[in-house]
């Protein structure tokens, strides 16, 4: 039986840049203690949140790097090495595994809009070439095509792929897949506003962006949905819903990364096409962090 890479909360971190646009590997080091200090169950990086797809090849093997050594063993870190050519998943899956990833998360192929014969197949391929586990992320707001639960059921029985990073909005689909797939097929939250809900139906955990934020609350929350406390994972939902809102004003990583900036964790530098901040969006965005003690 395939075993969760991890359970409870999962940051998908961000990745500070400098005022020079380089790189801040520092302040990259102070957030994870500042994670794993907090009780962060996974790191993810280089994904989505991470701005992954602005940075360089050997900025991405250096950040991998510089997070394995870092972390040291004490959670699982999961690489984002999706790509909308199979090859190139394929290759950055591969390196992502000799840079030490202890599990890979692949975003379904964007802007080509594969058909579900075509998510199995680029699936598989990129399963077939590494041995590490796999989590499928499906996201489709971002990538404009959607996993169906039969598409998961089909995948479920790789070796390889344990899961997914569902970020589909869709707690139907979730139920279905639940229905379909056999019980050694996890599924995570890819959104932090349905993590209780979402865990209800069997999810294991989140991959969380307010975990940059608030990664104790997160784990909590997690905690307590895991050992079967609804009700208080209930409460912490809502407790944290206006700052989950609040970090999807604008595009993620854009308030995430303005909110640790007001926190004093990294620089407010994004890579183009991302770029700050409305203004009257950060003073509301202040409000909030203020609202929870942030700042």
């Amino acid at each position: 039986m395939k075993q969760p890479v991890f359970t409870g909360s999962g940051v998908a971190l961000i990745t500070p840049f400098t005022s020079d646009n380089e790189i801040d590997y520092p302040a990259l080091k102070r957030m994870l203690d500042f994670q794993l200090l907090n009780g962060t169950d996974a790191v993810i990086v280089c994904g989505t949140t991470g701005e992954a797809a602005t940075m360089t090849y050997g900025e991405r093997m250096r950040t991998i790097e510089t997070v394995v050594r870092h972390v040291d063993g004490r959670v699982p870190v999961i690489v984002g090495s999706g790509a909308n050519n199979t090859e190139t998943a394929i290759s950055l899956s591969k390196d992502a595994v000799r840079a030490g990833a202890d599990a890979l998360l692949v975003v379904t192929p964007f802007y080509n809009k594969a058909t579900q014969k075509g998510l199995v197949r680029h699936y598989t391929a990129v399963a077939d070439a590494v041995e590490k586990p796999m989590l499928l992320y499906n996201v489709p707001g971002r990538t404009g095509v959607k996993c169906t639960a039969e598409t998961y059921a089909a995948l479920a029985a790789h070796p390889n792929i344990v899961g997914v990073k569902e970020a589909s909005g869709d707690l139907s689909l979730v139920q279905k897949t639940r229905e379909l797939c056999p019980g050694d097929f996890y599924i995570w939250s890819g959104d932090d506003g349905l993590t209780a809900p979402m865990m209800l139906f069997g999810g294991k955990g989140v991959i969380s962006v307010a975990a940059n934020v608030m990664p104790k609350e997160m784990h909590q929350l997690t905690a307590a949905a895991l050992r079967g406390d609804f009700v208080t994972a209930g409460q912490m939902q809502l407790k944290l819903r206006r700052l989950c809102e609040a970090l999807f004003w604008e595009v993620n990583p854009i308030p995430v990364k303005t909110a640790l900036s007001l926190m004093g964790r990294c620089e407010e530098v994004f890579r183009l096409p991302l770029c700050e901040m409305e203004d009257a969006g950060r003073e509301k965005l202040r409000a909030v962090l203020q609202s929870y003690n942030l700042i």
